[in-house]
């Protein structure tokens, strides 16, 4: 069945955003998906438009964003590249206003800090080691999150552990306050990204999403 939603994605080519891309497809959801290099990229189908161009700049961003009705962004931060969370999540906000959209999911992973945040020793041991190993890179990703809580959009930043590669669902395991779980799989984090379009629970919080673990 068609769906009403237009949803812009930034990250379409990486671990998590592939998956949700075809399942965002399947689903019959319309895609705009951002691609650096076009010409290398395999990917058709009748719902999905591509624009050519890198979510640092702000005209792209809003090329992007402009007809849609939602944005989920699953970028990660390449190596030796411009620190990006901050700078795509501050023109994402910009395009967002301009054209008015309210309804932002951001990826991100389970160092992010967020008042509330109760993680068990392990998680504050795997963030501590984090901080002290990629300090510019936490510390953007902290400053992406400040942005959006001074936004008035209706974002959601999903918090995760590692992500694997596999169409298996094994259910999920949400929580505020700390991630449950080690693991997320491809097939179970596009799940919860597509059912954030419409669901209004998680609007202005960060949950931990994680895979429920494999009896």
């Amino acid at each position: 069945m068609k769906q009403a939603i237009k949803v812009a994605l930034s990250g379409a080519t990486g671990k998590a955003g592939q998956y949700l891309l075809q399942e965002l497809l399947n689903n019959g959801y319309q895609v705009k998906s951002l691609i650096r290099k076009p010409k290398d990229y395999k990917i058709s189908h009748p719902a999905l438009e591509i624009v050519s161009g890198d979510i640092k700049d702000l005209t792209t961003a809003n090329q992007l964003i402009e007809g849609c009705n939602a944005v989920i962004s699953t970028i990660g931060q390449n190596k030796d590249e411009v620190l990006i969370s901050s700078l795509a999540t501050e023109n994402i906000i910009k395009a967002m206003e301009k054209f008015k959209l309210s309804r932002y999911i951001l990826l991100t992973g389970s160092n992010l800090e967020v008042p509330g945040d109760q993680k068990s020793a392990k998680n504050l041991e795997g963030t501590a080691w984090m901080k002290a190993t990629f300090p510019a890179i936490v510390a953007d990703k902290q400053k992406a999150y400040e942005l959006l809580t001074r936004s008035s959009i209706d974002w959601t930043i999903v918090r995760l552990p590692w992500i694997e590669k596999t169409m298996e669902r094994r259910g999920l395991a949400i929580n505020l306050k700390d991630c449950l779980e080690e693991l997320i799989s491809t097939t179970d984090l596009a799940d919860f990204l597509i059912s954030q379009l419409t669901d209004t629970a998680y609007i202005k919080k960060a949950p931990f999403v994680a895979s429920k673990l494999k009896l």
